[in-house]
C-alpha cells in the first residue's frame, strides 16, 4: 500500500493509454488519442470534485481549479501546476508495466522473459540510487510513458487529496495538463491570463530533488540540397550528388559539438534525420545552448556553411528553414526568485535535497515563463526517458506529491 492510494494505480491506468504527439499532423492536439485521453482526465478531475474541469478549444490543456478555502477576506497567490499527456515517438501501443519490489541497489533487471533487455547496474549507474524502492519498469517492448504521466498522476493525486483533506488550508490551486509537449510545440497556444495563476511549476523532471529553472535555448534548422542527377554513364562535370553535399555540410560543423561529446553547459548541433537521393536530400538538425549569444554564433555558423558551399555553385543548391523553438527561462526567472526559493524551501522542509543545475532540454515552462508566467521545473520521477530502458520509483513520486502539496501550503502562507 503506498502513502497515496490513488497514485500508483491511476498511473498505470494512464500509461496503458497511447497518447504519442505527431510533430507532422498540424492539429492541436497533434492526434486523436490526445484529445480522446484529455476527455478522460477532463471526466477525472470533474469526479475529483473540480467543477469547472474543462478543455481548451485553442490551447488543447486540460484546465481546471480547486478553489481557495481560505477566509473570504485572506487573498494569496494563486498557484499551478503543469505537465503533459503526451509521450515520445517510441513505440508506446500496449504498455504494460513490470514492478520491481525493494529492489537491491546492484542486481540487473531483465526486462523482458527472454532476457534480450536488461536495465544493468553497469549501463544505469542510477539504478544504484533506488535501493530498497519498488521500481516501475517496462516490459522491453515499449516506452514506459513516465514522461510525463508520471506528473499528471502526481498534480491529481494531490489535488484529490486536498479535495479530501479539507482542513489543510489553501488559495487557488490551479490544473493544467498539456498536449504536444514531445513535439515542442504544446505551450504554443497556451493561454496564461486563462490559466490565471500568479506562478506555476511543470512536474515533468527526473529524479527525487530536481529543480530546474535554467534551460537550453533551442532551434531547428532543415537543410534542403538540391543535386543535380544524371545516367552516371555521362555524369563526368555535370551529376551533383545531394548525398555527397549532405555529408559535406555535416563535416563542415565542429565534429566535436554534439550531444554524445558534451555536457552542462556545452552547447551543440545535432542531426536528428537524414533523407536523400542523389537528386535531393534533406537534413534535419536541432540547435541548443543555454548562452543566448552562443545560441545566435551558432545559427549564423550554420548559414554560414551553407553560404560556403553555395558559393562553388552557380546556383544556391543549399537551403536552410531555420526557426527558434524555445529560450533559456533562466532570463525571465533570475528577475524574480520567489517561484525557485518556494519549491527550494518545500524540498527542504520534507527533507529532500534540492539539485539546482542548468538542464540539457527544455520544457513547457521554457515557454510559458516568457509569455508572462514564471513556470520553473520539478522533478516527476521518471529515469531513463523516452525508450523501453525507462523507469520509476514510486517512492520517487510519492515524495513528488509530497512537494506539490508542501508548495500549495507555502504559497497559502503568504498574503498577496
Amino acid at each position: 500500500m503506498t502513502k497515496y492510494e490513488e497514485l500508483i494505480p491511476r498511473f498505470i491506468k494512464y500509461v496503458k493509454t497511447e497518447t504519442r504527439s505527431d510533430e507532422n499532423s498540424g492539429l492541436t492536439p497533434s492526434t486523436q488519442t490526445q484529445v480522446e485521453f484529455a476527455k478522460e482526465l477532463k471526466k477525472e478531475l470533474l469526479e475529483i470534485g473540480l467543477t469547472d474541469a474543462r478543455i481548451s478549444e485553442k490551447s488543447g490543456y486540460v484546465l481546471a481549479t480547486l478553489p481557495s478555502n481560505l477566509e473570504n477576506d485572506v487573498k494569496v497567490k494563486a498557484v499551478g501546476f503543469i505537465s503533459h499527456m503526451d509521450t515520445a515517438a517510441f513505440t508506446a501501443e500496449g504498455v504494460n508495466p513490470q514492478f520491481v519490489e525493494n529492489y537491491d541497489g546492484e542486481s540487473d533487471i531483465n526486462l523482458d522473459d527472454e532476457g534480450k533487455f536488461k536495465l544493468t547496474v553497469k549501463e544505469f549507474p542510477n539504478l544504484k540510487n533506488y535501493k530498497g524502492n519498488t521500481l516501475i519498469t517496462t516490459d522491453g517492448s515499449t516506452l514506459l510513458g513516465s514522461d510525463d504521466k508520471s506528473g499528471v498522476a502526481e498534480i491529481f493525486t494531490a489535488v484529490a487529496y486536498l479535495v479530501a483533506h479539507p482542513e489543510i488550508k489553501h488559495g487557488d490551486v490551479k490544473v493544467g495538463i498539456g498536449p504536444d509537449e514531445e513535439i515542442g510545440v504544446g505551450a504554443d497556444k497556451f493561454d496564461v491570463k486563462d490559466f490565471g495563476a500568479d506562478l506555476a511549476y511543470t512536474v515533468d523532471g527526473g529524479p527525487l530533488g530536481e529543480l530546474e529553472y535554467e534551460t537550453f535555448n533551442a532551434a531547428q534548422a532543415v537543410i534542403s540540397i538540391q543535386g543535380k542527377e544524371v545516367h552516371p554513364a555521362t555524369a563526368k562535370g555535370v551529376l551533383i550528388n545531394a548525398n555527397k553535399l549532405a555529408s559535406q555540410f555535416d563535416s563542415l560543423l565542429p565534429q566535436d559539438e554534439v550531444p554524445e561529446k558534451t555536457e552542462g553547459r556545452e552547447g551543440f548541433y545535432h542531426l536528428i534525420s537524414v533523407d536523400g537521393t542523389v537528386d535531393e536530400a534533406k537534413m534535419v538538425y536541432i540547435i541548443r545552448d543555454h548562452d543566448h549569444q552562443k545560441f545566435e554564433d551558432r545559427k549564423k555558423f550554420m548559414m554560414g556553411v551553407a553560404d560556403k558551399m553555395n558559393a562553388e555553385f552557380d546556383t544556391d543548391r543549399v537551403t536552410i528553414d531555420m526557426a527558434d523553438q524555445y529560450y533559456n527561462m533562466r532570463e525571465v526567472i533570475e528577475k524574480d526568485m520567489t517561484v525557485v526559493n518556494v519549491a527550494k524551501q518545500a524540498m527542504e522542509n520534507l527533507l529532500i535535497k534540492p539539485d539546482i543545475y542548468p538542464v540539457r532540454g527544455g520544457t513547457d515552462g521554457s515557454k510559458i515563463s516568457f509569455m508572462g508566467l514564471p513556470t520553473p521545473n520539478l522533478f516527476a520521477g521518471a529515469e531513463n526517458m523516452h525508450a523501453r530502458f525507462e523507469f520509476v520509483s514510486v517512492e520517487t513520486m510519492e515524495k513528488a506529491t509530497d512537494v506539490v502539496l508542501e508548495i500549495v501550503k507555502l504559497v497559502s502562507e503568504e498574503t498577496k
